[in-house]
């Protein structure tokens, strides 16, 4: 009998296994993790509901919790987010319940976060913090069975930060996003590479020459702006913090306001978490041609709204994810509806750094069971001995050695009196 579900279509399922299956050969420390649960169950009779995005490295989450003992259920964190094929095979393969459609409307993605809340969750598994709020805002009823929750990104542990400075968050949170083996190389490396997979799928354009302009010196766009510049970009960063704007200019890039930049950029990619990152003045700024997007979690960076009404004619698609804007007469062009373009018009992160992405998921599932009663309703960050131990996983599967201190270093570094 199959599982209850929303996808596109349950005979894509056998072309989605394949797929899974093989972005399960690049996630040995999820695989070890696995092993594991399977045979320990620590997460036995426990719900979890996921918001994540649905892709062949969720899918693979998914089955490492489901092996440890897990009752899970995923919904989409974003409309444009989830490969059909994926969805049809957790549901048809894995027997995992799944509410994902790619492109689905407004409407069907909230009835999705709906049915995955029904599911009655003790931990909560987000990405945005879609299902967090929604708690918060409509489903109270559910807090007295939740004992905590995991949260993916950074523009959903920014939204958790929050609601727990204003006394609002009513469990305890770990922001996997925070852990130097998640930000440091799914957000830099994944990010990077994945975004500009997303802009070349979309457009065909070649890179080299074109000035790229990047908003934000976060990690992501850290990687952004290194994946452009060594693909023969020009790159110029924007930036608000005078720390990150200045790591940018010692980096090699040019730095300026984007009402400055606005006028030189052929490409702009937006990955801030903030709102109207490219507005109305810089539209009209921009050169004829010029190509948007976004690359933050939330369709919010580019003002959407203020560039349909600046346009003159209907938006037209002229290619897939593409979408023609005419503002005084000039063509302008954004992608993936200002959607995260690396999951909207290509396939995601490489799913060698969704591995330790979703060792953090996983394990830090299995630390809040362990330590929520001792855990208030704040934002934690997941222990410095499991990042470690994420990495050395990590280092061991891909045949790397390191160094250990001997027990004269480790002395020398564990006291004061020597000197010079």
């Amino acid at each position: 009998m199959t599982v209850q579900h929303d996808v596109k279509n349950l005979d894509l399922a056998p072309g989605g296994r394949y797929r899974i299956e093989w972005a399960e050969q690049e996630m040995p420390v999820l695989r070890a993790i696995r092993q594991r649960f399977e045979r320990e169950k620590p997460l036995k009779g426990v719900r979890i509901s996921a918001c994540l995005h649905v892709t062949t490295e969720t899918a693979n989450l998914m089955h490492t919790l489901q092996m440890g003992g897990a009752d899970v259920i995923l919904c989409a964190s974003n409309p444009l987010s989830t490969q059909d094929d994926v969805a049809a095979s957790l549901v048809a393969n894995y027997e995992i319940p799944v509410y994902a459609i790619k492109g689905e409307d407004n409407n069907t993605y909230y009835e999705h976060i709906k049915a995955a809340l029904d599911h009655k969750p003790h931990i909560t598994m987000d990405d945005g913090a879609d299902l967090v709020s929604t708690i918060h805002k409509s489903r109270r009823e559910l807090l007295e069975d939740i004992v905590g929750g995991t949260e993916e990104t950074t523009t959903g542990v920014i939204r958790l930060r929050a609601m727990a400075k204003d006394g609002a968050l009513a469990f305890p949170v770990i922001a996997v996003n925070d852990s130097d083996t998640k930000h440091l190389f799914d957000n830099r490396y994944g990010t990077g590479q994945s975004t500009i997979d997303g802009i070349v799928r979309a457009t065909n354009i070649l890179l080299a020459g074109r000035t790229v302009v990047v908003a934000g010196y976060g990690w992501c766009s850290r990687g952004i702006a290194s994946r452009a510049a060594g693909m023969g970009a020009n790159v110029i960063v924007t930036e608000i913090n005078p720390l990150r704007a200045l790591e940018a200019v010692m980096d090699g890039y040019r730095v300026m306001p984007m009402n400055e930049a606005a006028s030189i950029g052929d490409i702009f990619v937006t990955a801030t978490g903030d709102i109207n990152v490219l507005d109305s003045q810089h539209f009209t700024s921009m050169k004829p041609g010029a190509i948007m997007c976004n690359s933050g979690h939330f369709n919010v960076e580019i003002n959407i709204p203020a560039l349909e009404k600046m346009s003159s004619a209907k938006p037209r698609l002229v290619r897939p994810f593409v979408e023609e804007f005419l503002v005084d007469g000039k063509p302008l062009y954004l992608l993936g509806e200002g959607r995260l373009i690396n999951l909207a018009a290509a396939e995601g992160h490489p799913a060698s750094v969704m591995d330790m992405s979703f060792a953090n998921q996983a394990l830090g599932a299995e630390y809040m069971l362990k330590y929520a009663g001792d855990m208030q309703p704040q934002v934690y960050t997941i222990p410095e001995a499991i990042d470690h131990e994420i990495a050395r996983l990590k280092l061991e599967a891909m045949h790397v050695n390191i160094d250990k201190l001997t027990p004269e270093q480790e002395k020398y570094l564990s006291q004061w009196e020597e000197g010079t």
